[in-house]
């Protein structure tokens, strides 16, 4: 069992090999029409990303609804299959594995979904919600894992008289510590999280992130933290990535890409996060134009250019690739 007494290092220094390394991955589904039910097209949901992640870090995934940033996680977990790309899981290539192959690998990933009412079986008790996992991988038996489940509880903040209720019987915050619970009773290389906070009340979602916030700190967890405002992600992520239409618009530390954004998406995202300090009030409010495009006819040249304040005919007409180094953006004329 992971020792809750281990303390983070600093992530200022990154390994030279990625825990998670993720190259040109597309994930494509059918169109369907007629009565055959023909492939017409394809929404383009994940469509070319790469990204490394770090032993000990948490990389943060932020963007619109649609982008495709939970279609990414799911597909990095291989829950989704993808079209084209490849995935590593400490240097072993994964896209390709079947089904059968990934199962001695579940234990490495795992994922703390959004809805904690759907997530959890109804007909299981919190004791066999968190013991039924390291016992179907052969990490423990019937007798072993009982004192494991109950150590799980404390380390999310639950009562061990939590153990013999079943899931109908918590708030929706208490649902969601089992589900983190849940996640750690594999004792997980790498866990991805998809927008943990969205289905909770706006009370809840702090206690919520802080407690993930102390598990990564005690536990070094290694993360992907998938959600829709950049103040949840800046919060928890050492890095960020933002998504936009199926593409990694930017990716850099959090304090380059907030402190000083490049591509206009981050920077009207940002803007748009709420404040409570009143001397930031005042910032540009200015929402990005319209809605996002379809992902199955996404815009030619840079995806974002029919909502850009600041787009023009090299936009319109040629997509511009990720580059930067540790501070990547991919825009034709980045802010300053």
């Amino acid at each position: 069992m992971m020792n809750p007494n281990i303390q983070a290092t600093n992530r200022t220094e990154l390994p030279e090999a990625p825990l998670l390394r993720v190259e040109n991955l597309k994930t494509y589904y059918p169109l369907r029409r007629g009565t055959f039910g023909r492939a017409a097209g394809f929404v383009r949901a994940v469509d070319g990303v790469s990204l490394d992640v770090y032993r000990g870090e948490t990389m943060g995934i932020v963007g619109e609804s649609g982008c495709g940033k939970s279609t990414l996680g799911r597909t990095i977990l291989r829950l989704e299959p993808s079209r084209e790309g490849r995935i590593y899981l400490g240097g072993e290539e994964i896209a390709s594995y079947s089904q059968r192959r990934m199962r001695p690998l579940r234990p490495r990933m795992q994922m703390i979904f959004q809805d904690p009412f759907a997530s959890l079986n109804p007909r299981k008790t919190v004791r066999d919600l968190l013991a039924e996992p390291p016992i179907a991988h052969g990490l423990a038996d019937r007798r072993s894992v009982q004192s494991r489940v109950g150590r799980l509880l404390e380390w999310v903040g639950l009562p061990k008289t939590a153990l013999d209720r079943y899931p109908h019987e918590f708030s929706g915050g208490q649902r969601q510590r089992i589900g983190i619970a849940r996640a750690l009773s594999l004792e997980p290389e790498l866990i991805v999280c998809d927008e943990p906070v969205s289905a909770l009340d706006v009370s809840v979602q702090a206690q919520i992130l802080n407690l993930l916030k102390d598990l990564q700190e005690e536990l070094k967890l290694t993360c992907l933290f998938i959600a829709h405002g950049l103040g949840a992600v800046s919060y928890l992520s050492s890095r960020v990535a933002v998504m936009y239409l199926g593409k990694i618009v930017e990716i850099g530390p959090k304090e380059d890409l907030i402190g000083r954004p490049l591509h206009p998406y981050t920077r009207l995202l940002w803007n748009s996060n709420p404040v409570s300090d009143p001397r930031l009030r005042e910032r540009d409010r200015t929402l990005p134009a319209g809605d996002p495009p379809s992902p199955a006819n996404p815009p030619p040249g840079c995806r974002f250019h029919p909502r850009c304040p600041y787009a023009s005919r090299k936009c319109r007409e040629e997509e511009p690739p990720l580059a930067g180094g540790r501070h990547a953006v991919a825009c034709h004329y980045p802010l300053d």
